[in-house]
């Protein structure tokens, strides 16, 4: 028997058919509500249960600590309801007008942007167009029924063409195949879009924004449309990298800082003899937020990258007085099939 699900701030009702979770119903109803990695590692589809009770029969809710388990917090990508629920949840109006589609592309650009970092262009096919919010991601869809997600790398108003940037992985077949065998002219098929890690056009406040790696992908489509609707709001960026060579596109924010006023640029190496020979601030990026930002009260903050990165920004931004609702952010992580071979490979090495 299905349970009920309200939703206390827009009194949106949907029902949870028997082991769904309350994620997927929500979707299945075409209601927009925050999340990100879908594997209850990265927390962002948080909510409280005002009313009610659920369990997490598929994975542990890992991302919530004690102090939110006491408060009756719920990860809504995991969590099957028991009963009845009434829930205190963001909802995302602006995503709910993004119809989901699965289209075939066709590589129409490749280049290498990184010793291990590949940009691609997709040019949609026969009359196809999909639409899309910055920040949003796709997936591409492989054989087997299984799937790879990348953000993209840019704003809708500069055409109809994608835009994404994939990191080679040891152990990743697709990754693998696209620096190796992916040729221009080549077609995919891919899904979208995913995603809430979208631009909050309601506020005045300085944002701040967070890159790791090749979360700049998204972070880079949300700054462009700001700079395109011509925001005045101070925008600070921190793009945060082990070398010189991962903040690939370096050039480009250096760029829009020198021509837009109000925007100003941190790269941040972790490597202390490259942050050195870069000329760069050295550290974790999180940790140059907070140096430069100890009060982030009166900010937005946007942020993508690696679970380890998000985690520590979700805990630190928060103490530094940032509310919770303002922090907007975007996890990713290896496939687990993926994830399994690069583990086995480890024990491997480490065996012999």
């Amino acid at each position: 028997m299905p349970h009920i699900v309200t939703l206390k701030a827009s009194g949106h009702r949907f029902a949870v058919e028997d082991g769904e979770t309350v994620l997927q119903a929500a979707q299945r109803a075409g209601l927009a509500l925050s999340y990100s990695c879908r594997a209850g590692l990265c927390g962002s589809c948080k909510a409280i249960v005002l009313e009610g009770r659920c369990h997490y029969p598929h994975n542990p809710p890992s991302a919530l600590n004690a102090a939110e388990q006491a408060r009756h917090a719920a990860l809504l990508c995991q969590a099957v309801p028991l009963t009845d629920l009434l829930l205190e949840v963001r909802e995302v109006a602006s995503v709910e007008d993004m119809p989901r589609q699965q289209i075939s592309v066709r590589v129409s650009a490749r280049d290498r942007l990184a010793p291990d970092v590949m940009r691609l262009q997709l040019q949609p096919v026969a009359g196809a167009r999909m639409r899309w919010l910055p920040g949003q991601y796709v997936e591409v869809l492989l054989e087997d029924s299984k799937r790879r997600a990348f953000s993209l790398a840019r704003a809708p108003h500069e055409g109809s063409e994608l835009e994404v940037h994939v990191r080679h992985v040891a152990g990743g077949g697709f990754t693998s195949w696209v620096f190796d065998g992916l040729a221009i002219g080549d077609t995919l098929r891919v899904e979208g879009p995913f995603g809430t890690f979208v631009p909050r056009e309601d506020s005045e406040r300085p944002m701040v924004l967070v890159a790791g790696g090749t979360g700049f992908a998204p972070v880079k489509a949300i700054i462009e449309h700001f700079l395109h609707l011509g925001a005045r709001r101070p925008m600070h960026l921190y793009w945060g990298a082990r070398t010189d060579a991962d903040l690939y596109l370096r050039p480009l924010p250096e760029r829009w800082a020198a021509v837009v006023p109000t925007l100003d640029f941190h790269p941040v190496i972790s490597d202390a003899m490259e942050a050195e020979r870069a000329g760069t601030r050295c550290g974790l990026v999180h940790e140059a937020v907070l140096e430069d930002f100890p009060d982030l009260s009166g900010h937005d903050v946007y942020m993508c990258g690696p679970p380890a990165l998000i985690d520590a920004g979700r805990r630190t931004f928060v103490e530094a007085g940032l509310p919770e609702a303002r922090l907007y952010y975007d996890s990713f992580d290896y496939a687990p099939e993926v994830l399994a071979r690069i583990l086995d490979a480890r024990a491997g090495i480490h065996g012999m």
